[in-house]
């Protein structure tokens, strides 16, 4: 007797349309709901309009030897 796949439900978090899934490795856009989201919330990132919040004046300098982390000890 053949196994029925347990279909999942999921909210695109980009557009927020609700679509169904199988499994992860079969929807090649998961968790968006198409590649079209996908592409667009990657260009959004890319382009800056997302970003990960950070302390004033700690920006990466590729020039710099010091790789140590910053301490916060006073």
């Amino acid at each position: 007797m053949p196994t029925i796949p347990i279909v999942k439900h999921a909210r695109c978090p980009y557009c927020s349309k609700q679509f169904e899934f199988i499994s992860v490795a079969q929807h090649k856009s998961f968790p968006f709901c198409c590649q079209r989201c996908r592409d667009i919330d990657l260009g959004k990132w890319f382009m800056g309009s997302y970003s990960i919040p950070g302390r004033e004046g700690s920006a990466f300098d590729p020039e710099s030897d010091d790789m140590s982390p910053e301490s916060d000890a006073t």
